[in-house]
């Protein structure tokens, strides 16, 4: 389908990062985004004045009616609409103004529009920081490489949770606020991961001699995910030194942050860059 000029220059605007309109429109959303956000964040307040308060939603369905002619011109300037409406930023656009219209029918759904937060994520594309996304994508692979030990290591401590649960409801008992096996099990986790609300607090000296045997384990174990984790992550880094090839020499093994083969001197391309 043939677009209007006036759909052309929107698209270019909008959608576009290489131009100095395009850039200057995209930051100031980012501006607004970040503004309004912050005005949600201070409208949860409960000391406000009522003056205050209707101000806050003023500004509130000001940034709402703003967003939602930006959505607009967005479907309006697409090449393909129904493509846009369901890509990720789409989505995100969209729920970004839903929750101040359902508000109007629930009253407190408008909260939800902290979901404004994930459209700042365009600051990578604008700024052209898309290859820093490229690091956060060797600690992702590396969590997806070591979630199995990962899942075997929760697993076996949410057994050991439940059997620390299990002797404490034994030996403490519903007067000393002990007054089930979960309530006992949340407890014991509470414990182990050096949290320590102190809701629940063991009494009797077998009770409290378990609860040291509970602390000492969770120090034993705290660092058992981050160990994996980070062998998992140093081969994923020697993975990503292999991917680095010298286009002149077709040497690999280069570090991340090299900008020159190290054999032939010739230039290699960043990380994000067709080869």
């Amino acid at each position: 389908m043939t677009r209007s000029p006036a759909q052309l220059k929107l698209y270019e605007i909008i959608f576009g990062t290489d131009t100095r309109l395009g850039k200057t429109f995209d930051l100031i959303l980012i501006m607004l985004i970040c503004v309004s956000v912050l005005v949600l964040m201070i409208e949860s307040l409960s000391d406000l004045s009522e003056r205050s308060l209707l101000l806050l939603r003023i500004a509130e369905w000001f940034f709402t009616l703003v967003f939602t002619l930006e959505y607009a011109l967005r479907l309006y300037c697409a090449p393909n609409p129904f493509r846009y409406a369901r890509s990720f930023y789409g989505v995100v656009d969209l729920l970004s103004v839903l929750p101040s219209y359902i508000s109007l029918i629930f009253p407190g759904a408008n909260y939800l529009l902290i979901v404004r937060l994930l459209r700042v994520l365009r600051v990578f594309r604008i700024l052209k920081l898309a290859r820093y996304l490229s690091e956060a994508n060797v600690l992702l692979r590396a969590m997806l490489h070591s979630r199995r030990k990962i899942l075997v290591f929760f697993f076996s401590v949410f057994v050991l949770s439940i059997i620390f649960g299990s002797l404490m409801y034994v030996v403490e008992g519903t007067e000393n606020g002990f007054s089930s096996i979960p309530k006992s099990v949340y407890w014991t986790i509470v414990t182990i991961t050096t949290v320590g609300y102190g809701d629940i607090t063991p009494q009797t000296s077998l009770g409290q001699f378990i609860a040291a045997i509970a602390m000492l384990t969770g120090y034993s174990i705290i660092a058992v995910p981050t160990g994996i984790l980070t062998a998992e992550l140093t081969q994923e880094m020697n993975r990503e030194k292999q991917r680095r090839q010298c286009s002149g020499c077709h040497a690999e093994a280069h570090e991340l942050a090299a900008k020159y083969c190290l054999h032939c001197g010739s230039r290699l391309k960043e990380k994000d860059e067709p080869n």
